[in-house]
């Protein structure tokens, strides 16, 4: 198995039609975003690819299983100075979820089906969530 080291984590939009599953994250000052509207994500495990991290923290997050094919968009973002920091995201457009089978975790406050264009307006939806969104759903209809 080939080992990821390149990364420190994943997020994954999970769309709906024009819905959008989000997490609204703990309010504790020890992590970045407390209080806000999030997609499922988290760090890496040793040795995990980028699709198995995405997928295995939705699973932890929302109960919810999905095969890696089910991921019809990936990119790989570098942030600071030298690009130190590298996290991949992920969209699955699930039209068929049945949201009666989410179940929030042992992490976050709550879970919610939002309007995506909506969740792309509101102030207290984690940012970079918003524009990685937004650049996923620009190419997407314009292709």
């Amino acid at each position: 198995m080939r080992e990821f080291t390149d990364f420190e984590g994943a997020k994954l939009a999970i769309l709906k039609g024009d819905q959008l599953v989000s997490i609204l994250r703990d309010d504790t000052a020890d992590i970045p975003f407390p209080n806000m509207w999030d997609f499922p994500g988290g760090g890496r495990e040793k040795g995990e690819s980028p699709e198995a991290c995405a997928l295995r923290e939705l699973r932890e997050e929302l109960g919810l299983r999905l095969d890696e094919e089910a991921l019809t968009y990936r990119r790989r973002y570098a942030s600071g100075r030298q690009g130190e920091v590298v996290t991949w995201f992920f969209v699955a457009e699930v039209p068929d979820l049945d949201i009666n089978r989410l179940r929030l975790g042992e992490e976050g406050q709550a879970w919610r089906m939002w309007d995506v264009s909506r969740y792309l307006r509101m102030a207290n939806a984690v940012p970079n969530m918003k524009t990685r969104l937004a650049e996923y759903l620009e190419q997407r209809d314009a292709g």
